[in-house]
């Protein structure tokens, strides 16, 4: 048969039906890009240091989502941020994911690990009701905040209620040692991308919504490997975390608006070990060890009178409390609680104005430094599109 025309499309459609003997189905295929980013204005002072005052953020964390079909999507979110005179890239997560059924959804890549829901589901900017992040929270938080590997996760209804559950296997912890960084020694790094020993981290988190509103879901976390470098001194050395969480948000007639709860509360058991300090004037270092123990929690509870009229049903506030304990004895230990509160108001349902006051105050830290207290007011605009 003689092709007539030039036209790629027809020649690829022609093609394709004398070769597979159908026409090209419609692609199903759909690309999209989601994300936030916030900027705003720091005021902060250590004890009776002078202050700083200085802009922030300029923070943009682009989202790409990709779906191949019904079954298989796939999704990367990359942050870039201005931090320290320079731009830093972050490589927040990439990661696939195939639908089984309606029950189980396998998902493989870098993946923000449902250990607690802090970091998965509350930590973008305008998800974050303050301008901070909780004690232990961040990206150096004392619990993992994603991962390498593979999952299943699904949900499914339970009589009334609901249940959504998480198992997954990825490149476990880094055992920091004191040829690492003297100042760190026994803590961990989850940033893993080439796992130093044989072993895999298992985890998962199961969360319980028991009634038919899902206004409450509570929720337990745990996460296990093995985090010393195999064949060396540490090689047995194993980390156990678990983690609880809570949340509640309704809207109530009875005082005209939605309140939401949030906590979790995260701990985390290290194997002892010894460490190694070489002070000022000797040649041989000298070995110590210490119960390697750590936690944090937080509480938050936000307000929004979202019944009312006028501007005022657009205003927000909050208010929250987070608590950080390392072990003693360690280089690092400290024990900091944090009191923070704030105003926000809602331009639409995606940006927000935030206006925060916290006051930290903590005692040790890097080489045992002493207590002090930060005092912070925030002023910072949140946008999700």
């Amino acid at each position: 048969m003689k092709i007539i025309t030039t036209g790629g499309l027809l020649l690829a459609l022609f093609l394709g039906q004398e070769l597979f003997g159908q026409a090209f189905k419609p692609s199903k295929t759909q690309f999209m890009i989601r994300g936030y980013g916030h900027s705003g204005l720091n005021y902060e002072q250590i004890d009776d240091n002078d202050a700083d005052l200085s802009f922030v953020g300029a923070t943009f964390a682009p989202i790409f989502l990709f779906k191949h079909s019904d079954r298989l999507l796939f999704e990367a979110e990359l942050e870039f941020e201005l931090e320290d005179g320079e731009v830093k890239v972050g490589f927040e997560y990439a990661d696939f994911n195939y639908v089984l059924n309606k029950y189980i959804t396998v998902r493989a890549g870098k993946f923000l690990l449902p250990f607690g829901t802090f970091v998965e589901r509350l930590h973008p900017a305008w998800i974050n009701r303050l301008s901070t992040l909780p004690l232990g929270f961040g990206h150096d938080g004392i619990a993992p905040g994603s991962g390498i590997g593979v999952e299943l996760r699904g949900a499914a209804p339970v009589g009334s209620g609901k249940i959504n559950y998480s198992l997954y296997m990825v490149n476990g912890p880094v055992l920091v040692t004191s040829a690492m960084d003297p100042e760190e020694a026994g803590m961990l790094r989850f940033e893993n991308f080439e796992d130093n020993n044989g072993n895999k981290a298992v985890g998962g988190r199961l969360g319980i919504l028991p009634l038919s509103n899902s206004s409450v879901e509570l929720g337990v976390s745990f996460y296990n490997g093995i985090a010393g470098d195999a064949g060396g001194e540490y090689e047995n050395v194993a980390a156990r975390l678990y983690a609880f969480d809570f949340s509640y948000v309704k809207q109530i007639s009875a005082i005209k608006g939605i309140l939401d709860i949030k906590a979790q509360y995260t701990k985390s058991n290290v194997a002892n070990a010894n460490y190694y300090e070489l002070s000022p004037g000797d040649t041989i270092p000298t070995s110590y060890t210490f119960t390697n123990s750590s936690n944090a929690y937080f509480g938050q509870l936000s307000y929004r009178p979202s019944m009312a009229s006028g501007f005022i049903k657009n205003i927000e506030v909050v208010g929250r409390y987070s608590s950080l304990s390392t072990p003693e004895g360690a280089e690092w230990e400290q024990e900091a609680s944090q009191v923070a509160f704030g105003v926000n108001y809602w331009l639409s349902w995606r940006s927000v104005l935030k206006f925060s006051y916290q006051v930290t105050e903590s005692v040790g830290g890097h080489g045992n430094a002493g207590s002090s207290r930060r005092t912070g007011m925030y002023a910072h605009w949140a946008l999700g599109f």
